[in-house]
């Protein structure tokens, strides 16, 4: 059975786009409890707010409970879920899970494999990391699950992933001239750009593509609350700032809260700027709660 290419099928609620990452964090989180306890399991009523977070850190502004991926996973083959009264979920409801004090785990021979061959871990969770989230997330994602990963040992799985186009990065950042969109930071070191990426508008692992009308040339801390969903871009190419966002400081207002309503900087004359959909796609499914006034 390969464990990895289930991981990378995960029977999931899709639309046209729509982030589901519901069961990827839920097993992203159980392989991180198993790295630490190959034979305990999750109670539902003990995880429950650890779940939660992570849903509404890391899912679409859409909220749904923890209890919906918590029995659902059951019907991909890799979880299993037992209660008081035996084998089997009592269903999506909170309160039942609650009562009947269910607990989840990893299916036994998922458990198995990876005893077996530790590594495996690790291919999984490089698969579910790739297919769900952008790579600005990954590490950060991994310390709110509480997962360690090796930085090799963990090679691409050709039959769930595209390939990469590696001229994306210099594509986009030659049409913004080498400067954040957003705020016009464009530090070198030498000739060399520091703190500026090549950020994805619709997440490439929702089949945004590597062209230049999907990108943005933003500086380290702009693309990752771009990814985030603290900033956005709206209706003729302004930036959008969440009211979610919080910040007192003067750094905050100065470079996060006071960009509500700019145009966005670039790209050149005679390059397209992001296209409509890709930016309809990330307002939709990334952009946290609602836009500050201009």
């Amino acid at each position: 059975m390969d464990w990895v290419e289930r991981a990378a099928r995960l029977r999931q609620w899709t639309r046209s786009g729509l982030r589901a990452p519901h069961k990827p964090l839920l097993l992203l989180y159980a392989l991180s409890r198993f790295q630490q306890d190959s034979d305990g399991a999750l109670r539902y009523s003990l995880v429950e707010k650890d779940l939660g977070r992570l849903l509404a850190e890391y899912g679409p502004g859409n909220r749904t409970t923890p209890a919906y991926p918590f029995h659902h996973l059951v019907s991909d083959g890799v979880w299993e879920v037992r209660t008081e009264r035996g084998p089997g979920s009592p269903g999506t409801g909170v309160g039942e899970l609650r009562a009947t004090g269910a607990t989840g785990r990893l299916a036994p021979e998922l458990r198995a494999a990876l005893r077996r061959e530790p590594s495996l871990l690790g291919r999984m969770a490089r698969v579910l990391l790739d297919l769900h989230f952008p790579p600005s997330l990954h590490g950060e994602l991994c310390e709110a699950v509480g997962l360690a990963l090796e930085e090799d040992g963990t090679g691409p799985v050709s039959a769930a992933r595209r390939q990469r186009d590696r001229r994306m990065r210099e594509l986009v950042l030659t049409a913004y001239e080498y400067q954040c969109a957003f705020c016009g930071y464009d530090g070198r070191i030498g000739a060399v750009p520091v703190g500026l990426e090549a950020a994805h508008v619709r997440w490439w692992a929702f089949d945004g593509p590597d062209d230049v009308e999907n990108g943005l040339c933003l500086c380290s801390l702009h693309h990752k609350l771009f990814d985030k969903g603290v900033l956005g871009l709206g209706e003729g190419h302004r930036i959008l700032v969440s009211q979610s966002f919080v910040g007192r400081s003067a750094a905050a207002r100065e470079h996060v809260v006071a960009l509500a309503g700019r145009p966005v900087i670039g790209p050149q004359p005679g390059v397209r700027p992001v296209a409509a959909d890709h930016r309809s796609w990330h307002t939709g499914q990334v952009f946290q709660g609602s836009p500050r006034p201009a």
